[in-house]
């Protein structure tokens, strides 16, 4: 196993420097369930299971775990890729080799080890590699659900993660933290299955606030907007929305000197006016 080496410095640096990568990437983050979980988080320890869909995940809980939640993370990460980005280690991410005998289980008696304060965190993808989203139910390995049985006093969170093109250049990066799991859920001989079924669940919330969002199909006096949808499919739990960074002002000027040179010209009127009948 690949141990964490994290530093309190690089993590904010690097942290930092993820958030500005993907506001200049995303339009916008839109994540539901923020509050609940920094709540959650600081009366104990929680273990955060999440789908795999993009390499922007990475990331993506980099920038939950530290700037937006502001708890100690710790994450599982393959070990041949720890290796090849040595510096993930220094915020947090410890790697399994499940190639080494023995590797896959001393990563899980460690995760299992971590969460043992409030505030500590412990992320962890359990289908183990990027899977698309309309992979339904997502498969979970049985990883995650020995660390929830080793560490009895973490909860079990489920997270959903999804990156949707829409109606701008951009995308949206879309995020759903569910509530906990039920404890008898979280310490059952299936637990990793109960864990799939509660993501798959977040995966259907960010689905139906992506309909919502569309602009709506009615026309006319009393039909919905699509932020009246977003609102009302998201009652209790609405989806914050953290706006990116506005493209460039060069980018915006270029688009509008290239609307102007390729505008339409009117055909000019034969001699002598229009013609008569």
């Amino acid at each position: 196993m690949i141990a964490a080496r994290k530093s309190a410095r690089f993590e904010r640096w690097f942290a930092g420097q993820a958030q500005q990568r993907m506001a200049r990437t995303f339009r916008d983050l839109r994540i539901a369930g923020l509050e609940e979980t920094r709540a959650l988080a600081a009366r104990g320890p929680l273990l955060i299971v999440a789908n795999h869909t993009s390499w922007w995940d990475a990331l993506y809980v980099l920038v939950l775990s530290q700037r937006l939640l502001a708890v100690d993370g710790y994450a599982f990460m393959e070990g041949e890729n720890l290796r090849r980005l040595p510096f993930f280690a220094k915020v947090g991410a410890f790697g399994v080799d499940t190639r080494v005998p023995g590797d896959a289980a001393a990563g899980v008696r460690h995760a299992a080890r971590l969460l043992d304060r409030a505030g500590r965190v412990v992320w962890i993808f359990p289908q183990g590699r990027e899977r698309p989203i309309t992979e339904r139910p997502p498969r979970f390995e049985r990883g995650a659900r020995t660390i929830a049985r080793l560490a009895r006093g973490a909860r079990t969170v489920p997270l959903a993660l999804r990156y949707e093109f829409g109606e701008d250049e951009r995308p949206t990066a879309w995020a759903s933290f569910g509530p906990p799991l039920p404890v008898e859920e979280g310490l059952a001989r299936d637990a990793h299955q109960h864990q799939a079924r509660a993501v798959e669940g977040e995966l259907d919330r960010i689905e139906r606030a992506v309909r919502a969002a569309l602009p709506a199909p009615l026309s006319g006096p009393g039909a919905p907007s699509g932020s009246e949808v977003l609102a009302s499919v998201d009652e209790g739990r609405p989806f914050v929305i953290l706006p990116g960074r506005p493209p460039s002002a060069w980018a915006a000027l270029a688009t509008r000197i290239l609307a102007w040179l390729t505008r339409p010209h009117r055909a000019p009127l034969p001699a002598g006016g229009p013609a008569r009948r």
